[in-house]
């Protein structure tokens, strides 16, 4: 509980001598003593709520706390389930790829960019293959080239360890 006494003052907390009183059952937004506004959070059975402490009077309003922290917590929740989530496909390549299995993992990247999602394309080494990190180089940047239509370069190719990754974001579309 002391976490949501911290997220707004109420009531006796609020200790600006003059503050804005709005709300739902609030025809005009008024400027009150913060007795009077007390005093009729009081008679309405219902509590003051500092909303705005930063502007000058302070904005209150007048409404039940708990159901004024749920719809809080669900415009929250409307929010985030607006906001959208980035998805990063993989693939996967050898050094030595041929050119059959590089155009069919092209259009596999191509599909995934139209859908908007991101790509991550990495050329694994195994053993001595290391040896060979330049030509891993040159078949990630030949992909991105491949891709420039519908994709911007976000990472360079990049070594870690046994992996040459590169990142790819889809263009936005105007």
């Amino acid at each position: 509980m002391p976490e949501r006494e911290a997220q707004h003052r109420i009531n006796e907390k609020i200790t600006a001598p003059e503050v804005r009183l709005v709300g739902d059952n609030i025809e005009t937004p008024m400027v009150l003593p913060i007795r009077e506004a007390l005093k009729m959070a009081d008679e309405m059975e219902l509590d003051l709520i500092e909303i705005s402490p930063k502007a000058e009077p302070p904005v209150v309003k007048i409404a039940d706390y708990q159901k004024f922290l749920y719809q809080q917590k669900k415009k929250a929740k409307e929010i985030k389930a607006k906001a959208s989530k980035v998805v990063v496909k993989e693939i996967r390549f050898g050094p030595q790829t041929d050119d059959h299995d590089y155009n069919f993992k092209l259009r596999h990247a191509e599909n995934f960019l139209k859908e908007g999602a991101k790509v991550k394309a990495y050329v694994f080494f195994r053993g001595r293959s290391i040896v060979f990190k330049e030509q891993g180089e040159i078949l990630l940047l030949r992909f991105a080239t491949d891709l420039e239509e519908l994709a911007k370069v976000e990472m360079m190719p990049k070594l870690e360890g046994k992996r040459m990754t590169m990142m790819l974001a889809p263009k936005v579309k105007k």
